[in-house]
């Protein structure tokens, strides 16, 4: 049986709603829930992008025991990843159920911000696997210095430590991820039914949950559900790199321009209500190798998507 993860997209709420959410999601019956941490949201529809970090202190003074997640961190340039382990250590001692650390190689959309220069993906791997080794050093408690090939260390100690290490999930799109994934991290994170990804992971010795991130716009009418990804979420039908390379959300919104409605209507973003194309969907996942799906809503209600896969979706599994 998955467990049912909501997503608390930033880029499309304020922090005191994203918190309110994560509430109102516990309290409903989902079984964990992820964050977006970004520094631009896509398009300028979207609106928002508050700190993660601040929100989830936020967060952790409304839930009760639930699990959260980043979905994803990318700890390679627009934040050292010894703040990103003092952040996360932080953030895990405050939240009263687990806290996990979902890393990711990033998109240029929001790891530019200070100017550095955006490196192919395969130079983002091997800058993510040395972020992640000096994370962990960090969470060891012990004063450590690092020097390696992209991040210096000195004499630095993380002194506030939550009662349980976080895990760190890794985030894979390919099979060279995939590999990293099971190399690295505690679970692997992916969005859409990918099989092969998590059978690549799965080959490579790859432990832990494997969450997948399932799109929708869910409202009363299809025809209403796809005004809204259309509105609010194109992107999400753009083929190809472009996600990974575009630097800001201008650019974003011209890629878009070339996004119609049929491609909503015909793309990975569930827009149909019906009870039954959700439980399909869920159970692809499920055959596709993936332990947790995480739901994304782009349209606005939230809270009936919430009360939909609480009383019509998730008593099926």
């Amino acid at each position: 049986m998955p467990e049912f993860g909501f997503a608390l997209s930033s880029e499309l709420h304020r922090p005191n709603e994203l918190v309110e959410y994560a509430a109102y999601a516990e309290e409903v019956g989902f079984d964990y829930l992820t964050i977006s941490d970004h520094y631009h949201p896509w398009i300028s529809e979207q609106g928002e992008s508050p700190f993660v970090w601040g929100t989830l202190g936020g967060v952790a003074q409304e839930i009760e025991s639930i699990p959260v997640a980043t979905g994803v961190t990318c700890p390679i340039m627009r934040i050292h990843p010894a703040i990103v382990a003092q952040a996360a250590a932080t953030a895990a001692a405050m939240l009263p159920g687990e806290f996990s650390l979902g890393v990711g190689t990033g998109e240029a959309l929001n790891e530019h911000v200070l100017g550095d220069h955006w490196p192919e993906h395969e130079v983002r791997l091997e800058m993510m696997e040395e972020a992640v080794a000096v994370i962990r050093k960090l969470w060891s408690g012990e004063n450590v210095s690092h020097h390696g090939k992209h991040y210096d260390v000195e004499n630095a100690k993380v002194f506030t430590l939550p009662d349980e290490t976080p895990d760190i999930p890794v985030s894979a799109y390919g099979e060279r991820a995939a590999n990293t994934a099971a190399e690295i991290g505690d679970g692997l994170v992916s969005v859409g039914p990918q099989e092969d990804v998590a059978a690549t992971y799965d080959d490579a010795g790859g432990e832990g949950p494997r969450y997948a991130q399932m799109t929708l716009s869910y409202a009363d009418s299809e025809g209403e559900a796809v005004e809204a990804a259309y509105e609010r979420w194109p992107n999400t039908a753009l083929a190809g790199e472009l996600s990974g390379i575009l630097p800001t959300p201008k650019h974003f919104e011209q890629a878009v321009q070339m996004v119609e409605k049929e491609d909503i209507a015909e793309g990975s973003t569930v827009t149909d209500p019906d009870p039954d194309t959700h439980i399909e969907n869920v159970q692809q996942f499920e055959e596709a190798g993936y332990s947790h799906v995480t739901l994304h809503q782009v349209a606005p209600d939230v809270e009936g998507v919430l009360d939909f896969y609480a009383e019509e979706v998730m008593p099926s599994f």
